[in-house]
């Protein structure tokens, strides 16, 4: 497995897939130390993939994109703990301000593969 130290939301590669310059920057800086995303990420950005203006482009753009990326999986370890996760977050007074299941299922995916290999990070 390639080293991860990062995992990056949808917002972020839309935002480097729109020349968004800070993003760009910030995530070649990052790259070296390896970044990643969930399945769920990856799904998301498919389906922009096939309803954007322009298809072929955009699939060029992502496969591009995915083939430096490592993209998590979701095993059942992985959704027991974003089960738990997002029923705590439910709990937060301001929980509508804060996107639970993304979160969750991030914090789930890297604590596994934090477990999976804990000389990468």
């Amino acid at each position: 497995m390639t080293s991860l130290s990062f995992l990056i939301d949808t917002d972020w590669v839309i935002d480097h897939f729109n020349a968004v310059a800070h993003v760009t920057r910030r995530l070649k800086e990052l790259e070296p130390r390896g970044l990643g995303l969930s399945v769920i990420t990856a799904a998301e950005l498919w389906e922009g993939v096939y309803f954007s203006r322009d298809p072929k482009r955009s699939q060029v753009m992502l496969e591009e994109f995915l083939s430096g990326v490592v993209v998590l999986g979701l095993d059942e370890e992985i959704c027991r703990r974003f089960g738990q996760l997002r029923g705590s977050l439910r709990t937060w007074t301001d929980h509508r301000r804060f996107r639970s299941s993304n979160c969750s299922v991030r914090v789930a995916a890297s604590v596994d593969a934090l477990n999976q290999q804990p000389e990468t990070f």
